[in-house]
């Protein structure tokens, strides 16, 4: 499939660029990149290079739906909708984000996932999004409260990235859902 351009009031999301290595390199040399995403570390640039790399395919065999979040033309972070599931009873897919460290608490993060969200169940008509994170990363779990998610719960163990293994927090969006935020146990 062709990749689609989403935008904001303030955003631009568009498929990531060779242009864009040297950005997403920097990005994540913050140690919370790595700490909670599933990012090597240490990153270098050729893990950038293969990552920019791989995102056309994704599109292509419509799988991962990757953009790179930009502000007044800034690279500010990465969104995407991983692991994209058609089933005859309705698409499913994750999604999945990480935001410079300068640019968090501007509520850039919410204004793309939102845009995004609304791209997967109304362009895409995708039934369900999945969100996941290491248990711990409250960050993550507000935004995802926010847009609307309902928290389902821990799993032990049950999350595999360059660390090992780590225990999981697991929530789910529904296209029937009103994307009122519902108290998260994890966020009292």
């Amino acid at each position: 499939m062709e990749t689609v351009v989403l935008t904001t009031d303030r955003l631009e999301l568009r498929v990531p660029t060779a242009s864009d290595v040297d950005a997403i390199n920097e990005a994540c040399q913050d140690p919370e990149i790595p700490r909670w995403t599933t990012v090597p570390s240490p990153y270098t640039r050729e893990h950038a290079e293969d990552f920019v790399g791989s995102v056309a395919g994704g599109w292509a065999e419509e799988k991962d739906f990757v953009w790179a979040i930009r502000a007044d033309g800034r690279l500010v972070g990465m969104i995407g909708l991983h692991h994209v599931n058609p089933d005859p009873a309705g698409t499913d897919a994750e999604i999945g984000f990480w935001v410079v460290s300068d640019a968090r608490g501007k509520g850039y993060l919410t204004e793309a996932a939102r845009t995004v969200i609304d791209w997967a169940f109304t362009d895409r008509g995708m039934v369900r999004l999945g969100w996941r994170a290491v248990a711990g990363n409250i960050p993550s779990a507000r935004t995802a409260r926010t847009l609307g998610f309902h928290y389902e719960g821990l799993q032990r163990q049950a999350l595999t990235g360059p660390r090992g293994r780590d225990d999981g927090w697991f929530a789910g969006l529904l296209a029937s859902d009103d994307r009122t935020p519902v108290d998260w146990p994890v966020l009292s």
